[in-house]
């Protein structure tokens, strides 16, 4: 007991936070892998999954990230969410930079275990190491489709309105004062919320949501010969977008939760008379 105790001070929220980002990534980037690569080698192409398994592979990522990490950290496994959480939960400051590092260095660590896990198949489906197999690791408008033409600033626009509706809803989720779940299934709910947004907001910039998502695995394909993992398909730096998308989307879903919900929810005060059954003194 005394060393779990000596464990539970920032360095224990930050071990929890790396390696349930760590989770989250190597079952997401995993199943990109997949779904991308091996399929790509597939009689048809294409046997090995579609876009409702990634969405569903990513959204469990989500709920096992948060089981392995929520006892320590809180489980933000997501700048955004962190940045969200100082701006209007009371998440110390002092935190957020050190979160965000450990979050960033899970999904990197993450990411090269998928590069090296899958580098066979990457070879095969892709031996230049180009934008057919980026999205493995990192999102591109469009998915890296050329004919549709998103722009990085319409990816830009759908990361804001992603990110703000997933903060949005953990907020929701996680409020004791509203209706949240129980029998600890809160992360089971926040991992449902990561697959409707991937169904729903997965077309035009592939629901990065989350820049630690994004950006530790671009850098790992980086460094592991993905020479353009910077830029989009069209040749113009992208690796901006899913990270200041997710960061003024989360502070924005934050923000509208507190103005139209979070104020009109009762306190832990009493409830006046006639808002609940008084007590039966017969």
């Amino acid at each position: 007991m005394t060393e779990r105790l000596k464990g539970s001070g920032l360095v224990g929220e930050l071990s929890a936070e790396f390696a349930g980002t760590m989770i989250l990534i190597l079952f997401g980037c995993g199943v990109v892998a997949q779904v991308v690569a091996g399929g790509a080698l597939t009689e048809p192409a294409g046997g090995l999954g579609n876009h409702d398994s990634i969405a569903w592979a990513w959204g469990l990522g989500v709920t096992l990230g948060v089981y392995v990490a929520a006892r320590l950290s809180g489980a933000h496994l997501n700048p955004a969410v962190t940045l969200a959480l100082a701006a209007f939960k009371g998440f110390p400051w002092r935190r957020v930079a050190p979160y965000m590092v450990a979050q960033l260095a899970g999904a990197f660590v993450a990411a090269l275990i998928i590069r090296w896990n899958y580098s066979e198949a990457l070879a095969k489906a892709d031996p230049g190491h180009t934008i057919k197999t980026q999205g493995v690791f990192s999102t591109l408008p469009a998915n890296g489709n050329p004919n549709l033409p998103v722009t990085e600033w319409g990816a830009l626009r759908d990361q804001i309105i992603g990110t703000a509706l997933l903060l949005l809803l953990i907020f929701a989720v996680t409020d004791l004062l509203g209706t949240p779940p129980g029998a600890n299934l809160a992360p089971f709910i926040v991992g449902l919320i990561v697959v409707a947004i991937g169904m729903a907001f997965g077309t035009n910039a592939g629901y990065a949501i989350n820049p630690a998502r994004d950006f530790g695995p671009r850098l790992a394909s980086f460094l592991t010969g993905y020479g353009g993992a910077w830029r989009d398909q069209y040749g113009n730096f992208y690796f901006w977008v899913p990270i200041i998308g997710p960061f003024i989307g989360g502070v924005l879903g934050a923000c509208i939760y507190k103005i139209f919900i979070g104020r009109f929810l009762p306190t832990a005060e009493p409830e006046p008379a006639g808002r609940v059954p008084a007590p039966d003194e017969s």
